[in-house]
């Protein structure tokens, strides 16, 4: 019996044989997620297990630790900077069965899940009992609980209601080893030695696996309203939003879309824009009466209408709401047709910089004429830049590659980095000494080898 098939006969032991897989044909879709750049690697595992407990992950990882097996942790692969792709091989952990909300505590204001609970499963939940749980990356259809905090994944209503970091209050992690540890709890004050629970949020899979979570709730908001601003100039609609914010009016949600995106939601959506349009702004606000949301939205309009802004609409109608939405929601996918490759990337910089960064992004494109669509977060600074292309040409590919450098260095320049909510996997590790000194970088590495001496976890990813 070769190692290969000593290996499977261990790991089948373990899970069983209809949760091992081998076949080419299996394992093929474990082979890349949602980044650009993903077909093209073709890096398959030479194999997939399914978990369904943190016993079975546990035991899975002792056995790929004894013999230097590379564990590549996943979700349902919906990540955009490759963090999933098993790039040197080894096993494929899959978490996605491992689904079930295990308590939701109305006493504390605290959810306890599994790795593998779907974002809106999670959300659908609470709100279902009056509860909030805020992230919303725009994925969380079908995004991981655990996928989330291995990114530290963001969303629309970042601005107000923060990232997933901000929710989480415990973790039970198995280290490379198969030891099983849990970190923080449920108490809202907590200095109790090192701050493990924030050491592993963002981590990408590389310092442990995450199989449950206990995460922070709010109470449902009552009443929300939304608003929809269109400007003739992109400058007016990020400084309206900079004095939203100033005044202390800050929406729930606040997405930036510039002209090119605008066209894309023309073109492929139900939407038309006032003549002349080049930046719109989509805010949500929410309060407990009914009077704090037409407040908000009444502030939002006279900001809007001070900086030029050409319509201002807004509802409290849900369904109006969802439709008015549905054109931010969908605008990838929209943006996308208007090439045949788009590549988008996601970049975070101080709201302060959102303006500059914006004229720099344009600047760039111009200069590698290429064509680009800006949208994203303009309440939190994380904007998500595509640039449209055919990847088939090499000239267009080699254009690409120089923007794609200029753009994280305009970031990083104006004080930003890399990544607001999508990671570094390996799309962005070439730019990762452009964003951290090297003494952070050997001070990372330090606790990657503490944690994972043997290099077995999502190993080629970050650094």
């Amino acid at each position: 019996m070769d190692q290969f098939t000593q290996h499977l006969k261990a790991l089948t032991d373990i899970l069983g044989p209809d949760r091992v897989l081998s076949a080419a044909v299996d394992t093929f879709g474990y082979s890349y997620d949602g980044s650009p750049e993903a077909l093209s690697l073709a890096f398959q595992p030479d194999a997939v297990c399914k978990c369904r407990t943190t016993a079975e992950v546990s035991q899975v990882m002792a056995y790929c630790h004894r013999h230097n097996i590379p564990v590549t942790c996943r979700g349902i692969g919906s990540g955009r900077s490759g963090g999933a792709i098993p790039v040197t091989g080894g096993i494929v952990l899959a978490l996605d069965e491992m689904n079930r909300i295990i308590e939701i505590d109305h006493a504390n204001l605290m959810a306890r899940v599994q790795a593998g609970v779907r974002t809106k499963d999670l959300a659908d939940t609470c709100l279902a009992e009056g509860l909030f749980y805020p992230p919303d990356p725009s994925s969380y259809a079908y995004s991981t609980i655990g996928g989330n905090i291995a990114e530290n994944a963001g969303g629309i209503c970042a601005v107000k209601y923060g990232v997933t970091a901000d929710y989480v209050m415990a973790l039970e992690v198995v280290l490379a080893d198969g030891r099983v540890i849990e970190v923080g709890g449920k108490m809202v004050k907590n200095v109790t030695g090192y701050n493990l629970v924030g050491l592993f949020i963002g981590s990408e899979g590389t310092l442990g696996i995450i199989t449950e979570a206990t995460l922070k709730l709010l109470a449902a908001p009552a009443y929300k309203g939304t608003a929809q601003a269109c400007f003739t100039g992109i400058q007016a609609a990020c400084e309206t939003v900079s004095a939203a914010l100033e005044k202390g009016l800050v929406p729930a949600a606040a997405e930036l879309m510039d002209q090119v995106s605008i066209q894309a939601a023309e073109q492929f959506l139900d939407f038309d824009a006032p003549a002349a349009t080049t930046a719109m702004v989509l805010f949500d606000v929410d309060a407990d009466r009914p009077e704090g949301v037409l407040s908000q939205l009444e502030g939002l309009q006279a900001l809007a209408e001070a900086h030029g802004s050409t319509r201002f609409l807004t509802t409290t109608d849900p369904a109006e709401s969802a439709a008015l939405w549905q054109v931010r929601r969908k605008l990838s996918s929209a943006v996308a047709a208007l090439a045949p490759d788009k590549v988008g990337e996601d970049i975070s910089v101080p709201r302060s910089a959102l303006t500059r960064v914006v004229r720099d992004l344009n600047a760039i494109a111009d200069r590698h004429d290429l064509r680009l669509a800006i949208y994203g977060h303009a309440g939190d600074g994380n904007l998500h830049p595509a640039f449209l292309l055919d990847l088939a040409d090499p000239d267009q590919k080699k254009r690409l590659d120089l923007a794609l450098d200029e753009t994280f260095r305009a970031a990083v320049a104006c004080g930003g980095t890399l990544s607001g909510e999508h990671g570094i996997g390996i799309s962005k590790k070439p730019w990762i000494k452009t964003a951290l000194s090297e003494e952070v970088i050997q001070t990372s590495l330090a606790v990657k080898q503490a944690l994972d001496p043997k290099g077995i976890l999502n190993p080629g990813k970050i650094f």
